[in-house]
C-alpha cells in the first residue's frame, strides 16, 4: 500500500529507538512533507554491531521501496562509513539499481553538505572514541581535512543527554585553538542540539554542518522544496545546490544542468 502527502514522502531507517532527533527533525521541515521511520536497536555502538546491521538495512529498505516513498534516507553514520567512501557508493547504488529508490545515507548527506558550504577543512564533533576514529578515516577518503575532531565520549545509551550548550562550548574550544577551518562538522544523530547551529555561526562566523541539518537540507532539495527554515544556519537559510543530486540528475538528464 502506497501512502502521499502533497509534498512529497520520505523514507527513513534510524539505528535505534532513541526518541528526541526524528521529532527534532519533523518540527524542521515546513508542512507536506511525510516521513516514514522503520527504527533498528543498536544497543552497543560497536564496530561489529554496526556492520551486523547491514542485511536489516536492507530489509527495511525494501519495505520502504514497496511502499512506494519518494526516496529513503539510511541513518546511522558507521555502518556505512566502516565500508569506506567508494565502499559505501557501490552499496548504494546496487540496493538502488534492485529496489528502484533514490537512497542516501548520513555520510553521503554530510559530504554533500560540506561541499555545498564550501567546507574542505573543518574542526568537529563526534559523541564517542570509537565513532570519531570511523569518522576521520572516512572524511579523508572522501578528500577532507581535519584540523581536529574531538569526542565528547559518552555511553551509547545516554548520547541524547548532551546539551547544546556542552557542544557549542566544547566545539569551540577546537575552533580558538585550532584556527584556520573552514567550517565546522558536528557528526551524529542521536544529539537533539540543532539549535547549536546558528549559535556557532553567528559567534564564530563560519558555516557548520550537522547531522539533523543535513537530513532537513536533503529532504529540501530532494523534494525541491524551498520553504526556508531560519535559525538553523546557512545549510538550510539558503539552500545551497545539492552537488550530489545535481550530479545524479544531470547523468540522467544532460541537459538538465547547462
Amino acid at each position: 500500500m502506497s501512502f502521499s502527502l502533497w509534498r512529497g514522502v520520505v523514507g527513513m531507517v534510524r539505528p535505534t529507538r532513541r526518541p528526541g532527533t526524528l521529532e527534532e527533525l519533523i518540527r524542521i521541515l515546513p508542512e507536506g512533507i511525510g516521513i516514514v521511520p522503520l527504527l533498528l536497536n543498536f544497543k552497543a555502538g560497536s564496530n561489529s554491531e554496526f556492520l551486523e546491521s547491514l542485511p536489516q538495512y536492507e530489509a527495511f529498505v525494501a519495505e520502504l521501496a514497496e511502499q512506494g516513498v519518494d526516496f529513503i534516507i539510511l541513518s546511522g553514520a558507521p555502518p556505512f562509513m566502516l565500508l569506506g567512501y567508494e565502499g559505501e557508493r557501490a552499496l548504494i547504488e546496487a540496493w538502488e539499481a534492485k529496489y528502484g529508490t533514490p537512497i542516501v545515507t548520513d555520510p553521503q548527506m554530510q559530504v554533500a553538505s560540506l561541499r555545498a558550504l564550501g567546507i574542505k577543512s573543518f574542526v568537529g564533533a563526534s559523541y564517542s572514541a570509537i565513532q570519531n576514529e570511523i569518522v576521520l578515516k572516512y572524511m579523508a577518503e572522501a578528500g577532507f581535512q581535519s584540523l581536529s575532531m574531538e569526542p565528547i565520549d559518552v555511553p551509547f545509551d545516554q548520547v541524547s543527554q548532551i546539551s547544546a550548550e556542552r557542544l557549542y562550548s566544547h566545539v569551540k574550544r577546537q575552533c580558538v585553538r585550532h584556527p584556520g577551518a573552514d567550517g565546522i562538522y558536528i557528526q551524529g544523530g542521536g544529539w537533539q542540539t540543532a539549535r547549536v547551529v546558528q549559535m556557532l555561526e553567528d559567534d564564530l562566523q563560519m558555516p557548520v554542518v550537522h547531522a539533523t541539518i543535513c537530513q532537513a537540507w536533503e529532504i529540501h532539495t530532494r523534494l525541491r522544496v524551498r520553504q526556508v527554515a531560519s535559525g538553523y544556519g546557512r545549510l538550510l537559510t539558503e539552500l545551497p545546490k545539492n552537488p550530489a543530486i545535481a550530479s545524479h540528475r544531470a547523468k540522467a538528464d544532460p541537459g538538465l544542468e547547462r
